[in-house]
Protein backbone atom coordinates (compact mmCIF):
# COMPACT_ATOMS: atom_id res chain seq x y z
CA UNK A 1 0.00 0.00 0.00
CA UNK A 2 0.88 3.68 -0.35
CA UNK A 3 1.85 5.44 2.97
CA UNK A 4 -0.99 8.07 2.15
CA UNK A 5 1.33 10.37 5.08
CA UNK A 6 3.93 10.81 2.74
CA UNK A 7 2.04 12.40 0.24
CA UNK A 8 1.98 16.48 -0.28
CA UNK A 9 -1.54 18.07 -0.04
CA UNK A 10 -2.15 20.95 -2.12
CA UNK A 11 -5.31 22.92 -1.82
CA UNK A 12 -6.39 25.97 -3.69
CA UNK A 13 -6.15 28.06 -0.38
CA UNK A 14 -2.49 27.06 -1.05
CA UNK A 15 -2.27 28.45 -4.49
CA UNK A 16 -3.80 31.37 -3.60
CA UNK A 17 -2.58 32.65 -0.65
CA UNK A 18 0.87 30.63 0.14
CA UNK A 19 3.98 33.04 -0.76
CA UNK A 20 6.24 32.18 -3.96
CA UNK A 21 8.85 30.91 -1.61
CA UNK A 22 6.48 28.82 -0.06
CA UNK A 23 5.36 27.59 -3.67
CA UNK A 24 9.37 26.77 -4.55
CA UNK A 25 9.74 24.84 -1.39
CA UNK A 26 6.61 22.78 -2.32
CA UNK A 27 6.89 22.24 -5.71
CA UNK A 28 9.48 20.80 -4.99
CA UNK A 29 8.58 18.55 -2.38
CA UNK A 30 5.53 17.49 -5.09
CA UNK A 31 8.39 16.77 -7.40
CA UNK A 32 10.30 14.27 -5.23
CA UNK A 33 6.80 12.73 -3.94
CA UNK A 34 5.82 12.17 -7.28
CA UNK A 35 9.53 10.76 -8.67
CA UNK A 36 9.25 8.38 -5.34
CA UNK A 37 5.46 7.28 -6.41
CA UNK A 38 6.79 6.41 -9.92
CA UNK A 39 9.73 4.34 -8.71
CA UNK A 40 7.69 2.72 -6.67
CA UNK A 41 4.68 2.42 -9.35
CA UNK A 42 7.66 0.79 -11.98
CA UNK A 43 8.86 -1.66 -9.27
CA UNK A 44 5.31 -2.70 -9.02
CA UNK A 45 4.75 -3.36 -12.49
CA UNK A 46 7.73 -5.10 -13.22
CA UNK A 47 6.93 -7.66 -10.28
CA UNK A 48 3.01 -7.51 -11.70
CA UNK A 49 4.52 -8.57 -15.12
CA UNK A 50 6.69 -10.81 -13.96
CA UNK A 51 3.97 -12.56 -11.93
CA UNK A 52 2.27 -13.56 -15.07
CA UNK A 53 4.71 -14.15 -16.63
CA UNK A 54 5.08 -17.25 -14.19
CA UNK A 55 1.09 -17.44 -14.32
CA UNK A 56 1.87 -17.93 -18.20
CA UNK A 57 4.13 -20.54 -17.60
CA UNK A 58 2.26 -22.38 -15.38
CA UNK A 59 -1.06 -22.45 -18.02
CA UNK A 60 1.64 -23.42 -20.94
CA UNK A 61 2.75 -26.78 -18.24
CA UNK A 62 -0.68 -27.33 -17.46
CA UNK A 63 -1.18 -27.30 -21.26
CA UNK A 64 1.39 -29.86 -21.89
CA UNK A 65 0.08 -32.32 -19.31
CA UNK A 66 -3.47 -31.59 -21.07
CA UNK A 67 -2.06 -33.24 -24.22
CA UNK A 68 0.09 -35.75 -22.80
CA UNK A 69 -2.79 -36.84 -21.16
CA UNK A 70 -5.29 -36.87 -23.70
CA UNK A 71 -2.62 -38.60 -26.14
CA UNK A 72 -2.42 -41.28 -23.50
CA UNK A 73 -6.49 -41.19 -23.12
CA UNK A 74 -6.39 -42.03 -27.04
CA UNK A 75 -3.74 -45.12 -26.42
CA UNK A 76 -5.81 -46.12 -23.82
CA UNK A 77 -8.77 -46.24 -25.71
CA UNK A 78 -6.70 -48.16 -28.47
CA UNK A 79 -5.62 -51.23 -26.28
CA UNK A 80 -9.70 -51.40 -24.48
CA UNK A 81 -10.50 -51.70 -27.85
CA UNK A 82 -7.74 -54.32 -29.10
CA UNK A 83 -8.27 -55.82 -25.49
CA UNK A 84 -12.15 -56.45 -26.01
CA UNK A 85 -11.76 -57.24 -29.73
CA UNK A 86 -9.30 -60.55 -28.81
CA UNK A 87 -11.08 -61.68 -25.38
CA UNK A 88 -14.28 -61.91 -28.10
CA UNK A 89 -11.84 -64.15 -30.16
CA UNK A 90 -10.87 -65.90 -27.20
CA UNK A 91 -14.29 -66.68 -25.81
CA UNK A 92 -15.09 -67.57 -29.43
CA UNK A 93 -12.46 -70.41 -29.46
CA UNK A 94 -13.44 -71.56 -25.73
CA UNK A 95 -16.78 -71.91 -26.59
CA UNK A 96 -15.38 -73.92 -29.33
CA UNK A 97 -13.26 -75.85 -26.77
CA UNK A 98 -16.37 -76.65 -25.03
CA UNK A 99 -18.57 -77.65 -27.75
CA UNK A 100 -15.53 -80.27 -28.81
CA UNK A 101 -15.05 -81.71 -25.45
CA UNK A 102 -19.08 -81.50 -25.57
CA UNK A 103 -18.88 -83.72 -28.17
CA UNK A 104 -16.23 -86.18 -27.00
CA UNK A 105 -18.05 -86.29 -23.79
CA UNK A 106 -15.00 -85.14 -22.21
CA UNK A 107 -17.29 -82.49 -20.50
CA UNK A 108 -18.48 -85.53 -18.15
CA UNK A 109 -16.82 -87.06 -15.13
CA UNK A 110 -13.72 -86.36 -13.56
CA UNK A 111 -10.66 -84.77 -15.16
CA UNK A 112 -7.72 -86.65 -15.59
CA UNK A 113 -5.67 -85.20 -12.51
CA UNK A 114 -8.70 -85.86 -10.25
CA UNK A 115 -8.86 -89.61 -11.33
CA UNK A 116 -5.62 -89.64 -10.56
CA UNK A 117 -5.71 -88.44 -7.08
CA UNK A 118 -8.03 -90.94 -6.33
CA UNK A 119 -5.99 -93.38 -8.20
CA UNK A 120 -3.02 -92.50 -5.77
CA UNK A 121 -5.46 -92.87 -2.53
CA UNK A 122 -6.69 -96.33 -3.51
CA UNK A 123 -3.27 -97.61 -3.85
CA UNK A 124 -2.40 -96.18 -0.86
CA UNK A 125 -5.38 -97.89 1.20
CA UNK A 126 -3.99 -100.79 -0.56
CA UNK A 127 -0.38 -100.70 0.46
CA UNK A 128 -1.19 -99.66 4.23
CA UNK A 129 -4.56 -101.07 5.75
CA UNK A 130 -5.15 -104.52 6.79
CA UNK A 131 -8.04 -105.89 4.07
CA UNK A 132 -10.05 -108.82 4.16
CA UNK A 133 -9.53 -111.30 0.65
CA UNK A 134 -12.84 -110.00 -0.62
CA UNK A 135 -12.10 -106.37 0.39
CA UNK A 136 -9.14 -106.56 -1.25
CA UNK A 137 -10.10 -108.12 -4.21
CA UNK A 138 -12.79 -105.11 -4.06
CA UNK A 139 -10.06 -102.35 -4.28
CA UNK A 140 -8.20 -104.01 -6.80
CA UNK A 141 -10.85 -104.13 -9.24
CA UNK A 142 -11.58 -100.01 -8.50
CA UNK A 143 -8.21 -99.27 -8.93
CA UNK A 144 -7.89 -100.86 -12.32
CA UNK A 145 -11.43 -99.63 -13.10
CA UNK A 146 -10.02 -95.95 -12.60
CA UNK A 147 -7.12 -96.69 -14.57
CA UNK A 148 -9.00 -97.92 -17.58
CA UNK A 149 -11.23 -94.74 -17.04
CA UNK A 150 -8.31 -92.68 -17.10
CA UNK A 151 -6.54 -94.09 -20.00
CA UNK A 152 -9.76 -93.80 -21.84
CA UNK A 153 -9.96 -90.42 -20.85
CA UNK A 154 -6.50 -89.42 -21.29
CA UNK A 155 -6.42 -91.23 -24.63
CA UNK A 156 -9.38 -88.97 -25.94
CA UNK A 157 -7.36 -85.86 -25.34
CA UNK A 158 -4.46 -87.41 -26.56
CA UNK A 159 -6.38 -88.23 -30.03
CA UNK A 160 -7.72 -84.96 -30.77
CA UNK A 161 -4.84 -82.84 -31.95
CA UNK A 162 -7.97 -80.15 -33.05
CA UNK A 163 -8.39 -79.79 -29.27
CA UNK A 164 -5.13 -79.13 -27.73
CA UNK A 165 -4.15 -77.04 -30.56
CA UNK A 166 -7.80 -74.80 -30.51
CA UNK A 167 -6.88 -74.84 -26.40
CA UNK A 168 -3.49 -73.17 -27.16
CA UNK A 169 -4.73 -70.67 -29.50
CA UNK A 170 -7.57 -69.57 -27.18
CA UNK A 171 -4.98 -69.18 -24.44
CA UNK A 172 -2.46 -67.33 -26.77
CA UNK A 173 -5.43 -64.98 -27.60
CA UNK A 174 -6.35 -64.58 -23.85
CA UNK A 175 -3.00 -63.71 -23.70
CA UNK A 176 -2.49 -61.21 -25.65
CA UNK A 177 -5.51 -59.33 -24.05
CA UNK A 178 -3.97 -60.03 -21.06
CA UNK A 179 -1.12 -57.76 -22.42
CA UNK A 180 -3.25 -55.10 -24.10
CA UNK A 181 -5.41 -54.67 -20.51
CA UNK A 182 -1.60 -54.60 -18.49
CA UNK A 183 -1.02 -51.50 -21.13
CA UNK A 184 -4.67 -50.10 -20.23
CA UNK A 185 -3.93 -50.45 -16.89
CA UNK A 186 -0.07 -48.73 -17.42
CA UNK A 187 -1.15 -45.95 -19.72
CA UNK A 188 -4.54 -45.37 -17.67
CA UNK A 189 -2.37 -44.48 -14.48
CA UNK A 190 0.00 -42.10 -16.55
CA UNK A 191 -2.73 -40.26 -17.66
CA UNK A 192 -3.85 -39.75 -14.45
CA UNK A 193 -0.89 -38.47 -13.18
CA UNK A 194 -0.42 -35.98 -16.32
CA UNK A 195 -3.94 -35.38 -14.86
CA UNK A 196 -3.34 -34.51 -12.02
CA UNK A 197 -0.37 -32.74 -12.81
CA UNK A 198 -3.00 -30.42 -15.23
CA UNK A 199 -4.77 -29.55 -12.46
CA UNK A 200 -2.58 -29.03 -10.11
CA UNK A 201 -0.54 -26.57 -12.59
CA UNK A 202 -3.87 -24.46 -12.95
CA UNK A 203 -4.68 -24.22 -9.42
CA UNK A 204 -0.58 -22.83 -9.12
CA UNK A 205 -1.39 -20.22 -11.90
CA UNK A 206 -5.08 -18.90 -10.59
CA UNK A 207 -2.48 -18.16 -6.81
CA UNK A 208 -0.15 -16.54 -9.12
CA UNK A 209 -2.68 -14.51 -11.15
CA UNK A 210 -4.51 -13.35 -7.83
CA UNK A 211 -1.02 -12.16 -6.61
CA UNK A 212 -0.23 -10.25 -10.28
CA UNK A 213 -3.95 -8.91 -9.89
CA UNK A 214 -3.25 -7.63 -6.34
CA UNK A 215 0.15 -6.23 -7.57
CA UNK A 216 -1.76 -4.51 -10.71
CA UNK A 217 -3.70 -2.63 -8.44
CA UNK A 218 -0.81 -1.99 -5.94
CA UNK A 219 0.36 -0.36 -9.21
CA UNK A 220 -2.47 1.78 -10.02
CA UNK A 221 -2.58 3.22 -6.66
CA UNK A 222 0.88 4.56 -6.71
CA UNK A 223 0.50 5.75 -10.26
CA UNK A 224 -2.35 7.61 -9.40
CA UNK A 225 -1.30 8.83 -6.30
CA UNK A 226 2.11 9.60 -8.99
CA UNK A 227 0.05 11.24 -11.65
CA UNK A 228 -2.24 13.25 -8.51
CA UNK A 229 1.39 14.75 -7.10
CA UNK A 230 2.36 15.25 -11.23
CA UNK A 231 -0.91 17.26 -12.08
CA UNK A 232 -0.52 19.60 -8.65
CA UNK A 233 3.32 19.86 -9.26
CA UNK A 234 2.67 21.29 -12.76
CA UNK A 235 -0.44 23.63 -10.83
CA UNK A 236 2.64 25.02 -8.50
CA UNK A 237 4.72 25.84 -11.81
CA UNK A 238 1.54 27.66 -13.58
CA UNK A 239 0.95 29.62 -10.71
CA UNK A 240 4.74 30.49 -10.06
CA UNK A 241 4.36 31.97 -13.61
CA UNK A 242 1.70 33.99 -13.08
CA UNK A 243 3.30 35.38 -10.05
CA UNK A 244 6.41 35.45 -11.84
CA UNK A 245 4.54 37.39 -14.50
CA UNK A 246 2.63 39.85 -11.63
CA UNK A 247 5.88 40.69 -10.25
CA UNK A 248 7.63 41.30 -13.83
CA UNK A 249 4.45 43.50 -14.49
CA UNK A 250 4.55 45.41 -10.96
CA UNK A 251 8.48 45.68 -11.70
CA UNK A 252 7.80 47.59 -14.87
CA UNK A 253 5.16 49.71 -13.94
CA UNK A 254 7.05 51.54 -11.22
CA UNK A 255 9.59 51.74 -14.20
CA UNK A 256 7.85 53.53 -15.81
CA UNK A 257 6.51 55.85 -13.59
CA UNK A 258 9.91 56.49 -12.35
CA UNK A 259 10.70 57.64 -15.90
CA UNK A 260 7.54 59.53 -16.00
CA UNK A 261 8.34 61.25 -12.70
CA UNK A 262 12.14 61.77 -14.17
CA UNK A 263 10.44 63.30 -17.64
CA UNK A 264 8.35 65.73 -15.72
CA UNK A 265 11.21 66.94 -13.31
CA UNK A 266 12.97 67.44 -16.33
CA UNK A 267 10.81 69.32 -18.02
CA UNK A 268 10.91 71.78 -15.26
CA UNK A 269 14.43 72.36 -14.67
CA UNK A 270 14.28 72.63 -18.44
CA UNK A 271 11.76 75.28 -18.34
CA UNK A 272 14.16 76.72 -15.64
CA UNK A 273 16.97 76.93 -17.80
CA UNK A 274 15.20 78.58 -20.47
CA UNK A 275 13.70 81.52 -18.14
CA UNK A 276 17.67 81.93 -17.07
CA UNK A 277 18.02 80.20 -14.20
CA UNK A 278 21.63 78.73 -13.26
CA UNK A 279 21.48 75.27 -13.05
CA UNK A 280 23.70 72.72 -11.17
CA UNK A 281 25.45 69.73 -12.16
CA UNK A 282 23.17 67.59 -10.84
CA UNK A 283 20.01 69.25 -12.86
CA UNK A 284 22.56 69.15 -15.93
CA UNK A 285 23.01 65.31 -15.83
CA UNK A 286 18.87 64.94 -15.08
CA UNK A 287 18.64 66.81 -18.66
CA UNK A 288 21.00 65.03 -20.11
CA UNK A 289 19.53 61.88 -19.03
CA UNK A 290 16.08 62.51 -20.23
CA UNK A 291 17.42 63.88 -23.60
CA UNK A 292 16.35 67.69 -23.47
CA UNK A 293 19.97 68.57 -23.28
Amino acid sequence: MVDESKNIELTEDDLENKSKGQLIKMAGQLRDRRNELNQMASERASKRDDLNAKTREKVDEAQEHREKRDELNEQVQEHKESRNELNAEANELFDKVEKLKSDMELDEGKDLEELEEEIEELEFKQQTEVLSSEEEKELIEKIESKREEYEDRKGKLEQNEDLEELVEEAEEVRSEASQHHQKVTELADKAQEHHNQMIEAYREADDIRDEADEMHEKFVEAQEAADQHHEDFVRVQKRLRELDKKEEKERKSERDKKKEEAKEEAEEIYQKFKEGETLDTEDLMKLQKTGLL
